[in-house]
């Protein structure tokens, strides 16, 4: 089987964006927000396919809202007049 036909361990940041099903900006932007698993060597990152999925696996959605009573399972609605933003309520820190 060639390389380019089997699964690979190692992922470029193209790979690893393409693996989580997001745009390589998308990507890049968590990189630098979040702590996904990854190593810089020299100028390019690399990832663990399977650092990647059991990282995904971890999280918690709740865990990215803000406000929220542990015991509340729903995101407050925009209020009156102000329309709704798919990333309100994500804790990104710049």
């Amino acid at each position: 089987m060639s390389e380019s036909n089997s699964v690979r361990d190692i992922l470029t940041i193209e790979e690893a964006a393409e693996l989580l099903g997001v745009s390589v900006k998308t990507f890049n932007k968590v990189l630098h927000t979040q702590n996904i698993p990854a190593r810089k060597i020299g100028r390019e990152w690399k990832f663990s396919r399977a650092a990647l999925i059991e990282w995904v696996g971890s999280g918690r959605s709740k865990d990215f809202y803000q406000g929220q009573g542990e015991d509340e399972d729903e995101t407050p609605p925009p209020s009156s007049g102000e329309k709704a933003r798919r990333t309100a309520g994500w804790k990104i820190e710049y």
